[in-house]
């Protein structure tokens, strides 16, 4: 049993980051990542920055090849919107986006571009319809494990493997995905607890201390009910992690680590909580593999331990 036990699983990070992980000594996102990127964080940009941003990702070659002063007469923008909105995706300055630019572009002139992403219609076919949401969960994937900052992740793993507790908040599609991932730690023998209750989360919260953490997982880094615990804990001394789509929200000022998660265009019939939970489900399992690894003497004994409680109920009885 161990031995499929161990097929599951394959230095600490200290310091607090409590804004979008791309603080100084942060390398800046890979040219892959660079469209990921632009599709998470500009829905939180202002209107001049997106231009730019829409710029870049729709013709990186012909933006490679412009000055910053170049890109922001094209866009109709300020030089310093300019640097501001690559400083924003994760660039040191202008000339660290061109290079990116150039990047991306020789991948796309390879024939690896990506393929566009087309609305589903309440007229569409069953078989459209499923194609289309497996493309789009693809792409969500993708974009979010391009865009995972993994020291952030290890610092989050490495806190994990040692809490005396751990508290999940979220509310809607984000508290099913909070349930998932207690779920996933007690049967590796944590003690784990899910919250979407705002006043169970509060009053919970308030029983933190150091060596506790705490875990707020919302798409919008908006929702009150899941930053308000967040805050209380953060307070408390527990580390807290924030699972979110938008790395400058109001959840990560009480998160020591922000894990930032990508989603799909919303459309009618696809809402941002149909593909937000896709990736908060990436992250998720990125935590609990992680945790599992640094924990593997007790988590592998433990999932075995729990594999065969639940066997008999697996197992067909004659009648």
């Amino acid at each position: 049993m161990t031995e499929g036990v161990k097929e599951i699983f394959g230095p600490r990070e200290n310091g607090k980051d409590n804004g979008s992980g791309g603080g100084s000594g942060v390398a800046p996102p890979a040219p892959a990542a660079l469209a990921a990127k632009v599709r998470t964080l500009a829905p939180s940009m202002t209107r001049s920055m997106q231009r730019v941003a829409e710029a870049v990702a729709g013709d990186p070659a012909g933006c490679a090849a412009l000055t910053v002063t170049g890109l922001a007469e094209l866009t109709g923008t300020s030089e310093a919107t300019v640097v501001r909105t690559a400083r924003l995706l994760g660039y040191p300055g202008y000339r660290d986006l061109r290079l990116a630019l150039a990047g991306l572009a020789a991948q796309q002139q390879s024939g690896r571009a990506p393929t566009i992403t087309t609305d589903i219609s309440v007229d569409d076919p069953i078989a459209d319809v499923v194609a289309k949401l497996a493309h789009d969960e693809r792409q969500t994937l993708a974009d979010t494990a391009a865009g995972l900052d993994t020291a952030q992740l290890g610092a989050a793993v490495s806190a994990l493997a040692g809490a005396r507790r751990t508290d999940v908040y979220g509310i809607g599609a984000s508290g099913l995905v909070a349930q998932d991932l207690t779920q996933k730690l007690l049967r590796i023998g944590l003690i784990a607890h899910a919250h979407s209750d705002p006043h169970l989360a509060v009053t919970n919260a308030v029983q933190l201390r150091a060596g506790d953490v705490a875990i707020a997982i919302t798409h919008s880094g908006a929702t009150e009910d899941v930053i308000e615990p967040l805050r209380v804990a953060f307070e408390r001394g527990a580390t807290t992690v924030a699972v979110t789509g938008r790395p400058g929200s109001s959840v990560t000022r009480y998160a020591d680590h922000v894990l930032t998660t990508s989603t799909s265009r919303e459309s009618e019939l696809r809402p941002a909580a149909m593909s937000s939970r896709t990736s908060q489900l990436l992250v998720v399992d990125c935590l609990f593999v992680g945790v599992a690894q640094r924990t593997y003497e007790a988590a592998a004994p433990a999932l075995a331990a729990s594999y065969e409680a639940l066997a008999h109920r697996h197992r067909s009885s004659p009648r």
